[in-house]
C-alpha cells in the first residue's frame, strides 16, 4: 500500500524543491535591483524630532494630492492614497538613524505592484525637503 503513494510523494517533492530554487534565484537576481530601489525610497535628515518630521510626511502627501488613510506616531509610519484615476498607495515610514538624524523611507505600490521609477520618489523627496526647510525655520 505505501507504494502507491511512494511516486505521488517524490513528484511534488520534486516539484517543491523546484520552485524554492525559482524563488532563491529570483531574490538573488534582483539583488541590486532591491538595493538600488531602497537608494531611491530612503533620505535620512539631521533632526530628530520624530512627531514634527511624521506632521511634514503628512502635509507633503496631501499637498501632492493624498488622502491620508492611517498615521501612527509610535510606529513612525504615514499610509496615503492618491485616487487621480488611478490608485497610487504611499507609505512612509519615519525611524530614528542614530541619535541626530531620522531616516525617512518611501514605498510607493500601484495596483499592488511596487514602484521602481525613480521620478515618483524624487516628487516625494523634492516636496518633503522644501518642507522640512520651512519647517526648520519655521516659515507657514
Amino acid at each position: 500500500m505505501m507504494k502507491k503513494y511512494t511516486p505521488l510523494f517524490l513528484i511534488t517533492a520534486a516539484l517543491l524543491v523546484g520552485c524554492a530554487n525559482n524563488a532563491t534565484s529570483t531574490v538573488l537576481e534582483s539583488g541590486t535591483s532591491q538595493v538600488q530601489t531602497r537608494q531611491m525610497q530612503s533620505r535620512v535628515f539631521d533632526t530628530n524630532d520624530k512627531e514634527k518630521t511624521l506632521r511634514t510626511v503628512i502635509a507633503t502627501l496631501q499637498d501632492l494630492g493624498f488622502v491620508i488613510d492611517k498615521a501612527d506616531l509610535t510606529l513612525g509610519s504615514v499610509t496615503a492614497t492618491k485616487l487621480d484615476g488611478y490608485a497610487l498607495k504611499m507609505s512612509v515610514t519615519v525611524r530614528p538613524r542614530n541619535a541626530k538624524q531620522l531616516l525617512v523611507r518611501a514605498n510607493a505600490q500601484y495596483e499592488e505592484q511596487a514602484v521602481t521609477d525613480p521620478k515618483t520618489y524624487q516628487a516625494f523627496f523634492t516636496s518633503f525637503e522644501k518642507a522640512m526647510f520651512l519647517t526648520a525655520h519655521e516659515v507657514d
